[in-house]
């Protein structure tokens, strides 16, 4: 259990979260996560596929965790391993594939929407529920995936949307059956590592250097209004119904 990594024949590094039962990701979880993709470009990888063992691929931040912990330090860690994750991923040298099966909530959303390319199972689905839990964050990263007004509406109402919808709108490669997720991300990173890696590499840093929002800096202006809610009482409040409800 927790996070893992093999490396392929073909220098695809395969970071795979094991976070029994659901992948909530506790605040340590957050930063191997990070150290995971970081370590594995610097080690040589072409590419990096981040995948999850389970019933679903991320449910973003152990909130039970949170709750457990004196004070501001558990939203504290969170929100900085956070931070660490998805920078990390954005900031990955070589390309990060995201194979997402079943729910991809929250926190899921921030690392799969900083990923270069998104492969999904036909029952994956994906949202931010920050707005039911007195938080707010991973807008940035639900903003790269479907378009503005779209964005507000599953924002202020915490719905859903479905892997195959996303595939409509562009932002998700493909979509497959379960079975058949980790062979279809592989392909995907066996295409890019037959590449010159020494391409792929300034390609990426290109690609970054164009980007219209700097995600590291839109991510830390969520955050604050997050912290403000949580100085102000609001957030203990969901997430203390959260852990009650016993979601």
């Amino acid at each position: 259990m927790g996070i893992s990594t093999e490396v392929t024949d073909e220098q695809i590094a395969v970071v795979t979260m094991n976070h029994p039962p659901v992948n909530a990701l506790p605040v340590k979880g957050w930063f191997e996560v990070a150290d995971a993709v970081t370590t594995a470009a610097d080690d040589g990888a072409r590419v990096v596929i981040l995948r999850a063992e389970g019933k679903g691929f991320n449910a973003g931040v152990d909130i039970k965790e949170m709750q457990q912990i004196e004070g501001f330090e558990g939203i504290l860690g969170a929100n900085r391993g956070c931070y660490a994750a998805f920078k990390a991923i954005y900031e990955c040298p070589v390309p990060v594939i995201a194979a997402v099966n079943g729910f991809c909530l929250g926190g899921g959303v921030g690392l799969v929407g900083n990923a270069d390319t998104i492969v999904a199972s036909d029952d994956a689905f994906f949202g931010v529920p920050e707005v039911d839990r007195g938080a707010l964050g991973a807008a940035t990263h639900l903003s790269r995936l479907v378009p503005q007004h779209m964005l507000r509406t599953l924002y202020f109402t915490a719905q859903t949307i479905t892997a195959q919808r996303l595939h409509e709108l562009g932002s998700v490669h493909q979509v497959v059956p379960r079975a058949d997720l980790d062979e279809a991300a592989l392909e995907v990173a066996r295409q890019i590592a037959a590449k010159d890696p020494r391409v792929i590499r300034a390609a990426k840093a290109a690609l970054n250097g164009i980007d219209p929002i700097d995600v590291n800096a839109s991510y830390r202006f969520e955050q604050g209004f997050t912290y403000e809610l949580n100085l102000a009482g609001v957030a203990d409040e969901r997430r203390d119904a959260f852990v009650k409800e016993g979601r």
